[in-house]
């Protein structure tokens, strides 16, 4: 049977080498693979996504073999166009690190694109699914434009050629509509907050000061994607949707479609073409004028011939004839009443007057002065009455009052301290009526006719005495 090493010969192999701590180990592992894989580019499946509050973001990247932690810092991945997404093949740089706490090797990405399609294209596609889902897009809530817009707001470059087009063809077809021009950057980082804010002040100005806007044009000319994508971000979008006066979006060439294109009320391939839209040419306008004016001659004509038609078919019936009989007899009985009615008024106003005269002399033929005098004694007598009656009430009054003020005299303590007798209490409040319930020390109040003292029990009441 082998013999078993002692423990004096294992700490003397384990003497001979250097022994390295967890942390020593990682930290040589964590250098290693640092300097080793500095600058990588590795392509693999997103899988468990999860951004976390502080916008780092944290992902597995993995192939049909093998799979690789990755994370992603909030420094780099706010600069994505897109959001990644579980089950999307992506293209990532970065390098390789340890996250020593757990001892795993992981992918510090810094960079990182879809595979199979771009990435401006990806974060189109995933900005309108998501708009979509929203209703931002919905034909239902878009708005009609109005037939004879008299201004309108163009939002765009002020330097462009955009502004200029719009111009040229309002002055050719229209040139009667106001234009406003709102001035933004079309490209480039801040594009898409001042188009968004340019649309909220041209809506401000409707609702708060009275202006009137009754269309507004948004929009650039042709550019590649990354040109246009200031008309794809989601403010702008929702600064569109929320917009009270219709917007019509007009970015690019034909073939260009933005977020814009389809939040908008109506999407026009060019700026020309929006122009176009807004503006009736005069002449289109004034044959339109003359084309109703025509129709509604024609209508006119053909109605008043109608109307003749029935009147002569009416009048040509029998029946007709004898409504229109009818129709004189009742409004000669209607003038008869009339005149009826006139004579009997006047009748009444006559004897109306006649009583009105009657009245009139009668009343001069009075005379009202004796009678006044006769009521005028009475009230003084009367006024004479109620003096002598009020006065003996008074005396009546004073006499009870007098005798009652002296049987309260008479009953009042005040009376009895006058003649020479106090009124004593201890110091309780309480009346003292026998010197026996009084002890040395005892305080005591006394009231006099004129005043109160206090006083102190030096000796009290012996029993013995009386």
């Amino acid at each position: 049977m082998p013999r078993r090493p002692s423990s004096n010969l294992t700490l003397s192999l384990f003497a001979e080498r250097e022994v390295l701590s967890v942390s020593e180990l990682t930290d040589e592992i964590k250098a290693s693979l640092e300097a080793e894989y500095f600058d990588l580019h590795v392509q693999g499946e997103i899988s468990n996504y999860k951004r976390a509050p502080s916008g780092h973001a944290y992902f597995t990247l993995r192939d049909a073999n093998a799979q690789v932690r990755a994370t992603f810092f909030r420094q780099w991945n706010r600069l994505l166009r897109f959001e990644p997404e579980n089950g999307l093949e992506v293209r990532v740089r970065g390098r390789l690190s340890v996250y020593e706490a757990r001892g795993d090797y992981q992918l510090m990405v810094e960079t990182m694109e879809p595979v199979g399609v771009g990435t401006l294209q990806l974060a189109f596609e995933q900005q309108v699914r998501r708009l979509a889902a929203e209703g931002l897009f919905d034909a239902e809530r878009k708005r009609p434009l109005p037939a004879l817009p008299r201004r309108i707001a163009v939002v765009t470059s002020p330097t462009g050629a955009v502004i200029r087009d719009i111009l040229h063809v309002l002055g050719r077809r229209n040139p009667g509509i106001d234009v406003l021009l709102a001035p933004v950057r079309v490209q480039g980082s801040g594009a898409a907050a001042e188009i968004a804010a340019a649309i909220k002040l041209l809506n401000d100005l409707v609702k708060k000061r009275g202006e009137t806007i009754d269309v507004i044009i948004v929009g650039r000319g042709g550019g590649s994607a990354e040109d246009l994508w200031a008309f794809n971000e989601e403010q702008v979008a929702r600064a569109i949707f929320a917009s009270e006066i219709p917007v019509i979006s007009a970015v690019g060439h034909e073939t260009d479609y933005t977020v814009a294109d389809l939040v908008a009320d109506l999407r026009a391939p060019t700026p020309s073409a929006a122009a176009e839209v807004v503006a009736v040419e005069r002449s289109e306008l004034r044959a339109r004028v003359d084309d109703l004016l025509s129709n509604l001659g024609r209508a006119v004509d053909q109605y008043l011939l109608e109307q003749r038609s029935r009147l002569r078919d009416l009048t040509e019936s029998r029946g007709f004839a004898e409504t229109v009989g009818t129709v004189l007899k009742l409004s000669q009985r209607v003038r008869d009443l009339e005149a009826r009615a006139t004579l009997a008024l006047q009748a009444n106003l006559h004897r109306a007057r006649l009583r009105l005269k009657s009245d009139e002399s009668r009343l001069q033929g009075c005379d009202l002065k004796a009678p006044m005098k006769v009521a005028q004694a009475r009230l003084d007598a009367l006024n004479a009455r109620l003096a002598r009656v009020a006065q003996a009430g008074i005396e009546r009054q004073r006499h009870r009052f007098m005798l009652n003020l002296g049987k309260l005299e008479m009953l009042s303590p005040l009376a009895v301290l006058s003649r020479g007798y106090a009124i004593v209490r201890n110091d309780a409040g309480r009346l003292v009526a026998q010197a026996a319930t009084l002890k040395a020390d005892d305080r005591l109040d006394v009231r006099f006719v004129d005043g109160e003292v206090e006083c102190r029990v030096t000796q009290p009441l012996t029993p013995n005495q009386n």
